[in-house]
């Protein structure tokens, strides 16, 4: 930690501190660069990251990881594939032959299957992910979990309220560990506003803002199953829960009461692909300007485009969350505000800022008291997607709490569910259902079962 000038209005304080992004071995270094005006800082060096640090010349064999769909999110399969290092990708399942062709040539492995259950009774197994999309989660997790094999379920944990529960449920009576792939947990820009808030610099949290301008939106969530909202409920709910469960875990507290309104403004009208065709060769390769260019949507288009949804949380945090779909940027803003102070994130990647403002009070400044810059990362979602593979492999093999939640991630499904029902219904206020407190108790526990 050091003092240098810039100029003649002010001083730089960078707090130095290390960051572990892609293994025990390899520990990048970041700099949380700090602009001060006008007041005296406040130094604190931001805790270093360890997701599984290990016992250095410790021999550890791979984790052999069964894959369960391999399209959008296959970064999580890739992420976890580091054969001699830890864990290594050794059989995957998809229903596309060609998929599983090139997969498997890709992982080196004569495993390749069309049938998930076909992967279940292996020995030569530690876990399952599952990556299908999100109306199979629930199927497919129990099964996985009744078979003994620890799972990682990506997000969403499922569509609806009860199928998170009877996700819970297996987990727990069956004692088989289960990881729910919340990935913006481990991004290095919610990680820095997580550690600003628990270090005090804004107080006590009292109300979040969080904006998505989702880009790509009529790209990647109006030209296959995503718009169908048999398959996902609604994109407040598909989209939405990552930053639900950002907002959850930055504000220390789980939707209690919302209401939503939205509406399919602008997708709903354009060229859609008959049924049983497939998405355009280009389809993410390939993006249309303006929104309304936009052609071979999906033969079901039936989900929101645009909504906005507000929540009071169990600690009385008020919260409000926008989504929009035809925006021409792709980045999450977020704001919290403290009873000292507030954050607020420009941009969301490696080298974007976090601003903290906590003087005052005053009229509108550009300048904030102090700056912080989102640590350099590799991978895809920032890095977060190494560190939560990372993390879900360390759990398999050691237990323990992990900085994600199946219960949180049931939370954060069932404010999206209730605020989709809101939107459809007039934005009607709903409560959040309660989720038993012997599952809360065993979960938090670290997935231990308390003895009698």
């Amino acid at each position: 930690m050091w003092l240098s000038p810039r100029g003649s209005n002010g001083r730089t304080v960078t707090a130095a501190f290390a960051l572990l992004a892609a293994g025990p071995e390899c520990m990048m270094r970041a700099e949380s660069e700090v602009s001060l005006a006008g007041k005296q800082p406040r130094i604190s060096v931001l805790r270093p990251y360890h997701p599984h640090a290990q016992t250095e010349g410790t021999p550890v064999s791979d984790l052999r990881l069964g894959v369960i769909g391999l399209g959008l999110r296959r970064s999580i399969a890739t992420s976890a594939h580091h054969p001699g290092q830890g864990s290594a990708i050794t059989a995957v399942c998809d229903l596309d032959p060609e998929v599983r062709r090139r997969e498997a040539e890709y992982f080196g492995t004569d495993v390749a299957v069309d049938d998930y259950k076909l992967l279940l009774g292996r020995d030569d197994l530690d876990a399952i992910v599952v990556a299908t999309p999100d109306d199979t989660h629930e199927t497919i997790a129990i099964d996985a979990l009744r078979a003994g094999k620890a799972v990682f379920v990506e997000k969403p944990l499922g569509i609806t309220v009860e199928s998170c529960d009877n996700i819970l449920r297996a987990a727990y009576e069956t004692g088989t560990r289960l990881y729910v792939g919340h990935n913006m947990r481990h991004m290095g820009v919610v990680r820095l506003m997580r550690d600003i808030i628990a270090r005090g610099d804004i107080g006590e949290p009292k109300a979040v803002w969080v904006r998505h301008f989702v880009g790509y939106g009529g790209d990647y969530y109006f030209k296959d199953w995503h718009a169908d909202r048999t398959r996902t409920t609604g994109l407040l709910l598909q989209k939405a829960a990552h930053d639900i469960d950002v907002l959850h875990w930055l504000a220390g507290g789980y939707t209690r009461r919302v209401n939503a309104l939205g509406d399919l403004l602008v997708y709903g009208d354009l060229p859609r692909r008959e049924a049983d065709t497939p998405r355009p060769a280009n389809w993410l390769r390939e993006f249309d300007w303006p929104p309304t260019a936009r052609r071979d949507l999906h033969h079901i288009v039936d989900v929101e485009d645009v909504s906005v949804m507000n929540m009071q949380l169990d600690n009385g945090v008020v919260a409000a969350y926008q989504q929009c779909h035809f925006t021409p940027d792709y980045w999450r803003n977020y704001t919290v505000i403290g009873t000292e102070g507030r954050l607020e994130n420009f941009g969301d990647g490696p080298g974007d800022e976090v601003k903290v403002w906590n003087t005052g009070p005053s009229g509108y400044r550009a300048e904030a008291d102090i700056t912080y810059r989102v640590p350099e990362a590799e991978g895809s979602h920032g890095g977060g997607d190494s560190r939560i593979m990372e993390e879900f492999c360390r759990f398999v093999r050691d237990g323990g709490v992990t900085d994600t939640s199946p219960v949180a991630a049931r939370m954060s499904v069932a404010a999206g569910v209730l605020a989709t029902r809101s939107l459809r219904e007039g934005g009607a206020p709903f409560e959040v259902p309660a989720l038993d407190p012997e599952l809360i108790a065993y979960f938090e526990g670290g997935q231990v079962r308390r003895r009698d």
